[in-house]
This record gives C-alpha cells, structure tokens and sequence, in this order.
C-alpha cells in the first residue's frame, strides 16, 4: 500500500493520499467528564462508563502522534449556557424526563453547563496549549460554532475523528464534515457509545455506499501509516 495512506474499510484512506500534516486535523469529540467520568451526565443517567471510556487509551496514543506531526488538534466541549438560553425546550424536558436534568446540580456541578467540572475534558485526553477548542450547544460540531472557519482558515481537507459517543455527536459530526466536503476517517477503537449495538451500526453506516460518510479503521491502522 502506498506509503502514509491508512489500512481502511471501506477503502484505503484518505482517496488522495498520502496523509499531509498541513491539511490533516484530529478532532477529538467530547471527552468531558459529563460524558465518560464518574458522577456526570452520562453516568447519572445509569450507563456503564466503561463503554463510554473504552477509547481514552487509543485516543490518547493518536493524539500524542498528532502532536508530533503537527496535525491540527481541535477538542470540542457539548455544554449550555449558565441561563440555559440557548438550551431547546424539548432537550431540557427530555433531559428531566430521564433524572439527568440539564442545569441541575450534581456531584460535578450543574449538568451540561459550560464552566462547569463535569464540562471540562478528562485529563487523559485535554488539550495543551495553541490547540483549538470548540464549545457547542448541540451534538454536531458544525452547528452554531465556528469549527468550519476554523479549519478552513488552516487549509484543513481531511478530519480523523476519536471521541463519544459514536452514534450521537460523533457521528453527526462526521456527517455534517462530509457534507462540507471534508474527507473523513472514524477510529473504531477511540471511540465508544453508551449502548454496544448502536456502536457498531454507527461504524457499519460509515462503510455502506463505498464509504457514504468516509471510512473506518482501527488506531494501529493510522499509527503504521504515518509511522508512529
């Protein structure tokens, strides 16, 4: 296979490789404390974290490689304003509805509230300094943020996703950057969703069509391609 392209399913990625550093960015997902630490949304609403943890370790090898390429590393945050104002109506209720209230206190503080401990990123996998971060009121990265200018301002085509969970803001994320036109790989193993069987139709997804979202591999694939 051609030197720096990636071992991938459906195809070898990227399409118009080999991978360049100067228009390759990590996009690591929501790995806050709400989402995969102990006492957090994620966790309150009653579901095993070891699910949603299971990537750290993988994301966390990537990164470090990332960092040595040079790639752009962008982290993103899932959390409301202190007021809730920008907060849909039917979240929140949803949210009650299933004893997880956004905005309610916890034992990381209110709930998806930015500012908050359970708002920030484990300590595993934070960001370091020059590293963008994208805070978002939704689960698409896209939506109401500015990680489109962000990218394109550094001349960013290609996106390698990590990050929970899989079928919700991975997963919106990764569809919304291939709409954009961005070519997209997903890492099987750095990431993970609260419910196993969602986990793995949200990668076999990616694969139909001969990739309709991009493609899929494991961390090792990427590691070997560029040589770390």
């Amino acid at each position: 296979m051609t030197e720096r392209v990636v071992d991938a399913n459906p195809y070898p990625w990227p399409y118009d490789g080999p991978i360049d550093p100067a228009r390759t960015a990590l996009v690591c997902i929501d790995w806050q404390v709400d989402f995969c630490g102990p006492g957090g949304y994620v966790d309150r609403m009653g579901y095993d974290l070891n699910l949603t943890r299971a990537g750290l370790e993988p994301t966390a090898r990537v990164l470090a490689a990332a960092r040595a390429e040079g790639w752009t590393v962008v982290h993103t945050r899932e959390g409301h304003r202190p007021d809730l104002s920008d907060c849909p109506p039917n979240k929140l209720w949803r949210s009650k509805r299933i004893g997880a209230g956004i905005g309610d206190a916890g034992p990381c503080g209110r709930i998806l509230v930015r500012g908050e401990p359970g708002w920030e990123i484990v300590p595993e996998v934070a960001p370091v300094a020059g590293e963008l971060v994208v805070d978002k009121p939704g689960k698409g990265s896209f939506y109401a943020t500015d990680l489109d200018l962000l990218l394109r301002t550094r001349g960013i085509t290609h996106l390698v996703f990590t990050g929970i969970t899989t079928d919700v803001c991975v997963h919106t994320t990764m569809r919304d950057a291939n709409d954009r036109g961005y070519e997209c790989l997903l890492l099987s193993d750095c990431t993970g969703a609260t419910d196993v069987g969602n986990y793995r139709a949200s990668l076999h997804m990616v694969t139909m069509q001969g990739g309709v979202f991009g493609a899929i591999a494991e961390s090792a694939d990427l590691l070997k391609a560029i040589g770390a």
